[in-house]
């Protein structure tokens, strides 16, 4: 398709995927093309590497920000995405990372990955001016709504939360225009793949305080209602293994 002709395969007109476009992600065993595959350091538990895949989209995410050493960050949701956004942030050369979210539990969790302040509202932080870099990890039109209000004048919002495909926002069109604000989306992985398999292996993100459970395949129905409840961070189905929390 034109999109694949100019690189940017992430937005294919026949975007396919394993898990997502057609079953056989949770299958004990998936074909996948040589080309897509990454070798996995030795060194890496195989916990950690699934962290991959979404480490790669924060990548991504990143690639599509003005990154400048010394700008301030506001990151929305703490979150698997949330919490990789902040520690890519700090390698980006952040002057400061806020991060805000309504669960209370993963806010400390920020606070160890990088985050300089976390809170359950961005009123809570003394920027009178907002932030240079203000990204959305929940998709939850609400905080994609505050995000913008938080903008600094010439600055970035980024909508990297995946909200529901028939959800609408409301925004001032003349603060867009006045300001100068930036809005730009973040769809899935391009050509960042090999990347984050690096940063992985290097120490980049702190893969254990990412991961907060592990479930047996047993406990799989336990495992979901964890996760519609809101517990933990990362939680995975380790077949084979008993819980670990």
């Amino acid at each position: 398709c034109d999109f694949c002709d100019t690189g940017r395969t992430n937005l294919c007109e026949r975007w396919n995927a394993i898990g997502v476009t057609r079953p056989g992600a949770a299958a004990e065993y998936a074909v996948a093309p040589v080309g897509n595959c990454h070798r996995v350091p030795e060194e890496v538990p195989l916990e950690h590497a699934a962290l991959v895949e979404p480490l790669s989209c924060a990548v991504h995410g990143f690639d599509l920000l003005p990154r400048r050493p010394g700008d301030h960050y506001l990151i929305y949701g703490a979150g698997t995405m949330g919490l990789l956004m902040t520690q890519l942030a700090r390698h980006a050369g952040a002057a400061s990372v806020s991060v805000v979210d309504l669960n209370t539990e993963r806010l400390e969790t920020a606070r160890r990955l990088g985050a300089d302040e976390a809170a359950v509202s961005a009123e809570a932080f003394d920027r009178p001016r907002g932030w240079e870099t203000v990204i959305d990890c929940t998709g939850a039109v609400p905080a994609v709504e505050d995000a913008l209000t938080r903008v600094r004048r010439g600055g970035t919002l980024q909508l990297f939360g995946v909200a529901p495909a028939d959800a609408t926002a409301r925004f001032s069109p003349f603060r867009v225009y006045n300001d100068e604000i930036t809005i730009v989306g973040s769809m899935a992985v391009l050509h960042s793949f090999g990347r984050a398999v690096e940063l992985l292996a290097r120490g980049a993100v702190d893969a254990a305080a990412m991961i907060s459970h592990g479930f047996p395949l047993a406990d799989y129905e336990r495992a979901i209602s964890a996760f519609r409840e809101g517990r933990g961070r990362k939680l995975q189905i380790r077949p084979g293994e008993r819980t670990t929390v």
